[in-house]
């Protein structure tokens, strides 16, 4: 282990949380509830916008994953402006892109201009879902960083359950629940004016001055830098005189470990099937003979079981671990789905048999929500090296939007075309393959400073048994 890294994780005073930290959290979690709301809200105000616009599902899978190709654009664009331009500056950004995207879509007179709007408007949340935990994760101590990261994903749940009440209030207009979302991106960029840059990044960029002050800004009055600081310029030093930085570092045989894990976890985490459910639900039960009013509280049901799975896990993933958390729930989201496929196979899938279907939709929500979908953005925000970590967050989340990308676009087609249970199955199955290939290759980083993360990759030992 390097001297940077038995300084950084042993106990010190910096350790304690501090108000400034916590509105580093505070802005992360608008921009994740953010994220929820405005991927969410799509789910119930579909049913309104095809009967304004009269169109079929065809638009309907234009206009949801208009947002998720967005994501993609805004998640590469973003990584090179976090890099270049500091995180700070990239999310005060991110926080216009925000206001204009939701009003522009509020207004939106036809689904071309709609889906154009939701473009703009997904350009902010695959930008958010790079930096913010990105940048949680440079100004938050060690002890705490699990779950400081972990308010981003805890606040995507939130937006998901608001989206899903005001769907099934079935009284306010689809263009007024989309506009609503300017008023917390509003304050999100408020919120960005009083925080520092990255300490870690103003020290990559030779600002070593800039780079303390930041770090006393978000650190206890009477805590020693010195050790943190210290490990601080010996990673940057060391990033300096390596030839892995930005997106060509992640080409080199040390960094592709992390690599692999971080992509892969991030196409699982949306071929699990949550966004299947998130957006899909009332779309899939209404096309199955539920009522509309039935199908919407459905959706409220599995995203108030989204934010509580997330919360537990929140609770305990400090303790139990990423790894072990992630391996003990995917068998189980497996099984709920093969259970759920089998109930609209055999037929099983009328009146009489509701309280049965919600119950298994309620099982999967609570065990990918709970597991694996919480390791999505958190894994991105520490596997890669300092020099690698915005590049390595982007390629990660653009994996992660365009893997929605493509199950949005296609979703309701593939229904169509081989059944709705056989769907499921099909998703059941990529669940498994989850678990096989994160057994093999997830480490677990419970505990791990970044830089002894770093550390382990530098060494070779980025492997399950090495941690």
């Amino acid at each position: 282990m390097s001297q940077a890294g038995q300084a950084v994780s042993a106990p010190r005073s910096g350790d304690r949380l501090t108000g400034s930290v916590i509105v580093v959290a505070l802005v992360s979690a608008i921009s994740g509830l953010l994220y929820g709301y405005d991927t969410g809200i799509i789910s119930g105000a579909l049913l309104q916008i095809g009967e304004d616009f009269d169109i079929g599902h065809v638009w309907e899978q234009v206009i949801a994953a208009s947002i998720l190709v967005g994501a993609v654009i805004g998640a590469l664009t973003c990584s090179r402006l976090a890099e270049r331009r500091g995180r700070h500056g990239t999310l005060l950004l991110i926080g216009i892109v925000f206001v204009i995207g939701s009003l522009a879509a509020s207004l939106s007179p036809d689904p071309i201009t709609l889906s154009l709007s939701r473009l703009v408007l997904g350009f902010a949340v695959g930008g958010a879902t790079q930096t913010a935990p990105v940048y949680v994760a440079e100004l938050a101590p060690t002890a705490y960083r699990g779950r400081l990261v972990l308010f981003f994903q805890i606040a995507i749940g939130v937006g998901i359950v608001i989206a899903t009440i005001v769907g099934a209030a079935e009284i306010i207009d689809w263009r007024v629940a989309i506009g609503m979302a300017a008023v917390p991106a509003a304050i999100m960029f408020a919120l960005m004016l009083r925080l520092p840059e990255s300490p870690r990044w103003l020290a990559r960029e030779g600002h070593l001055d800039r780079a303390e002050e930041a770090l006393g800004r978000v650190r206890h009055r009477d805590s020693d830098l010195s050790a943190e600081l210290q490990g601080i310029r010996e990673n940057v030093e060391a990033e300096k005189q390596a030839s892995t930085r930005g997106w060509s570092g992640l080409k080199a045989a040390w960094v592709r470990p992390a690599l692999v894990v971080g992509c892969g976890l991030a196409v699982f985490t949306q071929l699990s099937g949550i966004e299947m459910i998130v957006y899909y639900t009332p779309t899939i039960l209404t096309d199955n003979g539920f009522s509309d009013s039935t199908a919407l509280r459905v959706s409220v049901a599995l995203g108030l079981t989204y934010l509580i799975a997330q919360l537990i896990g929140l609770a305990i993933i400090d303790r139990v671990g990423r790894r072990r958390l992630t391996l003990l729930t995917l068998p189980f989201a497996a099984l709920a789905l093969i259970v759920l496929g089998t109930f609209f196979v055999t037929g099983n899938d009328g009146k009489s048999m509701i309280p049965w279907i919600v119950a298994t939709l309620v099982a999967f929500m609570a065990f990918t929500a709970g597991g694996i979908q919480l390791m999505g953005w958190l894994t991105g925000s520490e596997i890669y090296p300092l020099a690698t970590r915005a590049a390595g967050a982007a390629a990660q989340s653009a994996s992660l939007w365009g893997t929605n990308v493509l199950i949005t676009l296609t979703l309701l087609s593939t229904m169509n075309a081989i059944g709705t249970g056989q769907t499921f199955w099909m998703y059941a199955v990529f669940n498994i393959i989850a678990f096989v290939f994160l057994w093999k290759k997830m480490p677990e980083l419970t505990g791990r400073s970044l830089e002894e993360i770093e550390q382990h990759l530098a060494d070779g030992k980025f492997k399950p048994a090495d941690f």
